[in-house]
Order: C-alpha cells, then sequence, then structure tokens
C-alpha cells in the first residue's frame, strides 16, 4: 500500500496563511462566468440577454456557485462581442436595458449570489462619442489626446509610428483621412482596429472611469473583472518591438504571422505595451475607490503575465484583491508541472497577502474538456477547427477535464468556472466558416480559427429548440447535433454526470472549507501523481497511465468510478483523511 507522509513543501503548507489574512468573501468564493450572448436567450432572436440570465440564476444557486461574473453587455457595436464598448454606462439594446441589468442583480443578491461584471478599461469602441470626437477634432487637440493619435514615419508620413502588430493579427495602427480627404495621423489599437486603445497617461480618461467606476458601485456591483490589465500603460516613446517567434503564447510569439494573446514572460523583454509600471498606481487609485463602498467590493485582473511572482504585483494589498491564474489554465496535465504551478501559485500570492486563483476554461481558451487532450500544439488565442492538426480524443479529453475540476476545486483560495463546463461542453471544432465572428479570424484571414468554439450557446434542455437558449430554436452560433445528452435536464440526477460531479465537488468543498483550508503535499504515489491534504480530505490526482494503490479511506467524491481500490489513470478522488 503507498505511504503518504507529508512533504515539507513551504509553498503549499504555508497556504492556510494566505487565506487566512482576511475573511472577506473573494477569497475562498466560487465564481461563474456568464458569457451573456451565449447562456440564455428570453426574447427568441437567438442572442443571449439579461431577462435569459434572470431566469436561469436558481439553477447555479443549485451547482452551489457564489457568485457570477458577466461578459460584456454595455452598448456595442459588437465588433468583437461587446469588448468594443461604445457607451460605459449603458446596456447594449441586445441584451436588454437597465432596468433589465437592476433586476437580474436584484434577484441574484436575493439568492445569495455576488455580481461582477466586467470592464473594459484598455480601449473603446470607435463608435464611443469620444473617438468620434476625438476624429472630427485637430491634430494635438484635448479630444485626440484622449487616444494614441500618432504622426506617421517617412516623409510623408505613409508609415505606421512603429512596428507593432495587434492581437488580432496584421498592424496595430490605421491611418485616418483629413476632413479633405487626406491622410492623416494614425491611432493604436492592439486588438481589432474597431477598438481604439486609450491613453491613460491623459488625467481626463483617468477621470472618466472613476466616475463609470462609481456608477456601477453606486448601482450596487460586487466588484469588476479588469479586462486586460496589464494593457494600458504603454513605454514612453513608443518603441520598436518584434516578439519571440518560437510559437509560445506565454512568450509572446507569434503563430501564422498573427501575433497570439498577450502575454509577458521571464524568457524576453517586456513588450512596450505590457505589464510597464505605470498602471499600478492607476489599480491603486480604483482600490482606494472600491473602499468606499461597503460589502468587500473586489478587482480581479485578466492580465496574462509570467511569472508568477510578477503577476503577484497585481494584487498587493493597495491594488487589486485577485488576478487570473493564466499560468495554471495553461499547465500541461502531468504530476511535475501541477505540482510546480500550484506550489509556484500559492508561494507568490501568500507573499502578498493574497488568495491564488484556479481557473480551467473562459470565454478566449479552448474548452478544457478539448484542450486537455490535444496531440499538437495550440499556441493561445489560436483556436482549433476541423483543419487544425492534433484533433483532441473527446473522450479522454472529458476524462481529463472532470479530473482536472476534481484536483482545482480542491486547492485552497478562489476558483473560477465557466459557463457550460460543469456541463462537459467540448469546444466545437466543425462550425462552419460563414458562422464563424471572432475578429481573430477574419484579421487572421482564416488563420486562427479564433474563440467561436468555446462560445456556442450551452444546452439546457435535451428535446427543447436549441437546447433550450431560445424558444425560438434560433442561436447565433450554431450548436452542436449531439449535445442534447449533455443538456442539463439530461444531467441533473443522473449518477457519474459531469453536472452531478460539479454538484457533489461544490457542496463538499464548502462543507470542508477547503477554500480557506491550508494544503500539505503528500509523497509516496509516485510522479505522476498530485497529492496532498487540505483539512480533513485527501486528494490523490493520477495524470499517469497506470493505476495507483489508494490508500484505505472513505471515498467522497470521484471523477471517475473506482473499484478494486486502485486509482485509475486520468482520475481524481477525494477521501476521508
Amino acid at each position: 500500500m503507498a505511504t503518504h507522509t507529508t512533504s515539507p513543501s513551504i509553498a503549499l503548507t504555508s497556504a492556510g496563511t494566505a487565506t487566512g489574512r482576511g475573511t472577506e468573501w473573494w477569497r475562498t468564493a466560487v465564481i461563474y462566468q456568464i458569457y451573456p450572448r451565449s447562456f440564455a436567450d428570453s426574447t427568441g432572436d437567438g442572442i443571449g440577454d439579461l431577462g435569459g440570465i434572470t431566469s436561469r440564476l436558481e439553477a447555479l444557486v443549485d451547482l452551489g456557485v457564489d457568485a457570477i461574473w458577466l461578459s460584456p453587455f454595455y452598448a456595442s457595436p459588437q465588433k468583437d462581442a461587446g469588448y468594443d464598448v461604445a457607451d460605459y454606462c449603458d446596456v447594449d439594446p441586445l441584451f436588454g436595458t437597465l432596468d433589465d441589468f437592476t433586476r437580474m442583480q436584484t434577484r441574484a443578491h436575493e439568492l445569495g449570489l455576488r455580481v461582477i461584471i466586467d470592464l473594459v478599461p484598455n480601449h473603446s469602441s470607435d463608435q464611443h462619442a469620444w473617438f468620434q470626437a476625438a476624429l472630427a477634432a485637430p491634430e494635438g487637440s484635448p479630444e485626440r489626446d484622449r487616444y494614441m493619435f500618432r504622426d506617421g514615419k517617412g516623409p510623408d508620413g505613409s508609415e505606421a509610428p512603429n512596428n507593432w502588430d495587434s492581437v488580432f493579427g496584421g498592424p496595430a495602427w490605421t491611418r485616418v483621412a483629413h476632413p479633405d480627404g487626406t491622410p492623416g495621423q494614425w491611432y493604436l489599437h492592439l486588438f481589432d482596429a474597431s477598438q481604439p486603445d486609450l491613453n491613460w497617461q491623459n488625467s481626463w480618461v483617468r477621470e472618466q472611469f472613476v466616475d463609470i467606476l462609481r456608477f456601477w458601485l453606486d448601482r450596487g456591483v460586487d466588484g469588476f473583472r479588469v479586462d486586460v490589465a496589464h494593457g494600458l500603460i504603454k513605454a514612453d516613446g513608443l518603441p520598436d518591438y518584434t516578439p519571440a517567434t518560437d510559437g509560445g503564447s506565454m512568450g509572446g510569439g507569434h503563430f501564422n504571422d498573427t501575433v497570439l494573446e498577450p502575454a509577458i514572460s521571464a524568457e524576453e523583454p517586456t513588450p512596450p505595451y505590457w505589464a510597464q509600471p505605470g498602471v499600478h498606481e492607476i489599480y491603486r487609485q480604483w482600490r482606494r475607490l472600491l473602499g468606499e463602498y461597503a460589502g468587500d467590493r473586489v478587482l480581479c485582473a485578466e492580465a496574462w503575465v509570467e511569472p508568477l511572482a510578477t503577476l503577484a504585483n497585481w494584487v498587493r494589498p493597495d491594488e487589486m484583491q485577485q488576478a487570473f491564474n493564466f499560468s495554471y489554465l495553461e499547465t500541461p496535465w502531468t504530476g511535475p508541472a501541477m505540482r510546480r504551478v500550484i506550489d509556484a501559485s500559492i508561494d507568490a500570492f501568500e507573499g502578498v497577502g493574497a488568495p491564488s486563483t484556479w481557473v480551467l476554461s473562459n470565454h478566449d481558451v479552448v474548452r478544457h474538456a478539448s484542450r486537455l487532450a490535444l496531440t499538437g500544439e495550440n499556441p493561445q488565442g489560436a483556436g482549433i477547427g476541423p483543419r487544425s492538426p492534433g484533433q483532441p480524443d473527446p473522450v479522454l479529453g472529458l476524462r481529463r477535464a472532470r479530473a482536472a475540476t476534481a484536483l482545482m476545486l480542491a486547492l485552497p483560495g478562489s476558483a473560477y468556472i465557466y459557463q457550460g463546463e460543469e456541463l462537459g461542453l467540448p469546444e466545437v471544432i466543425d462550425l462552419p466558416d460563414a458562422a464563424r465572428q471572432d475578429p481573430t479570424w477574419f484579421r487572421s484571414h482564416g488563420k486562427k480559427y479564433g474563440r467561436d468554439g468555446c462560445r456556442v450557446p450551452i444546452p439546457w434542455e435535451s428535446d427543447k429548440p436549441a437546447y433550450g437558449f431560445s424558444s425560438s430554436g434560433e442561436s447565433w452560433l450554431p450548436q452542436p447535433a449531439d449535445w442534447g445528452a449533455l443538456a442539463r435536464d439530461a444531467q441533473v440526477g443522473l449518477p457519474g454526470s459531469t453536472l452531478e460531479l460539479y454538484t457533489a465537488a461544490l457542496a463538499l468543498r464548502r462543507a470542508h472549507e477547503l477554500g480557506a483550508g491550508a494544503a500539505s503535499w503528500l509523497s509516496g504515489f509516485g510522479d505522476a501523481v498530485v497529492a496532498f491534504t487540505n483539512g480533513a480530505v485527501t486528494v490523490i490526482a493520477n495524470t499517469g497511465t497506470v493505476a495507483v494503490e489508494l490508500p484505505v479511506g472513505d471515498i467522497l467524491l470521484a471523477s471517475e468510478e473506482i473499484t478494486g481500490g486502485a486509482l485509475p489513470a486520468d482520475t481524481t478522488v477525494w477521501l476521508r483523511s
């Protein structure tokens, strides 16, 4: 029988001090991400909306989450699914009205769910009144200074101000014309051309966003997830920069001649458009603002930053409360890699008094039920489609996803769940080219499939039009024909279903207070096994190919059926310690 003794890993055993620094709700919360256009449609137009969210909140209470985070629902031309904001203080008619938001939030609070909303401060829509005023104003005007307008290079200014690439592919600069039609200045857009970057060195811009934060805080939101939180400040002089070309996303490399998801790493110099020191004073101001409001309001950074010790700068005591742990999300499903990233995460975040966050899927990455079974390289942002190499094995992918989730939900700190992963939804690979809407697809000229595959509307009822997503059967992205078995109603109460696994894990996590716990490594199980205790729970995850003998103990949770006292490959078990 395998022995299991406590390892002297200081980083992991100190997890209790990280979560023990305070009792704020966000330190241990499980937060459920809602992608509004794909969650539930109450009007029959095929696009999810706030009314649909309100109608389905009880299902999230039954699941056992503590809070919801909504991706953008603001007024927007929808060139990038709402991440191109035209009015930060209004709801896009696609999703309803401000009154609909109030009804949704009120109902969520009645049910005990906190509400976090997205904030997109790096860029606005080109249809925002601020940018339209900048286009109408002369060069050098205060209106132009609110964005990143620059003169071009060359004798006639026909060359872009520098060589930066857009995250979505192609150049990061677009030239505008004077009123008489002659060429004028260039503006920076690190994403789509319809998303001009704001100038965060401009005090007017900072004042506007303080007002925006107050608008939503006064309406009662519990916090903000901050999009591209590492991108607001650019290096002085906007120097040229050529990323590494090794194809690795955390290296900031390229894939098929397009730049990957925003990231910095320890392996190359910091890009002049990411993670500049000036961003931190912005978040210190925001943290002070949130401190004026009761209820432990929270800021969570979407910052693609490595190493974790650098990312921890975003969650120092006077800055944000949380930062997404993308290092964990991108870690391969192997024992050594998982142990390293867990140790590094808890060590880095505990060092600044913050809880670690854990996440496996979101609206920007290949769903982990497919990603964990890919056999070829899949740089972040590339997506997968029918022509992608290394197609995933769906059975293996789901098995690993269930095991990985069971491991994640036992760790101390806060966890994020992306809508549909509790149903075991895979990435939708075979979307028709004509149906794709992600700007990544268009700007890369079809070289990158982008993020549509993880954004397909989720199934609720197996025998209803659009699987209950929309009463009319409409769906803004086509749903697979075989999703009936994955619908929520087909899994409720079904022994062994992924929904029941998530529900049980969340109930046990809360009952055993694992989020506030302290974890300690266990040794003696072999290199492929990740094993630790957290309070009264022993967690053992087998990432290898050979079954592992289990110690004697009552099984609280298992990601797959366990027979004969051995833990199968790609399986996680929780035992009563």
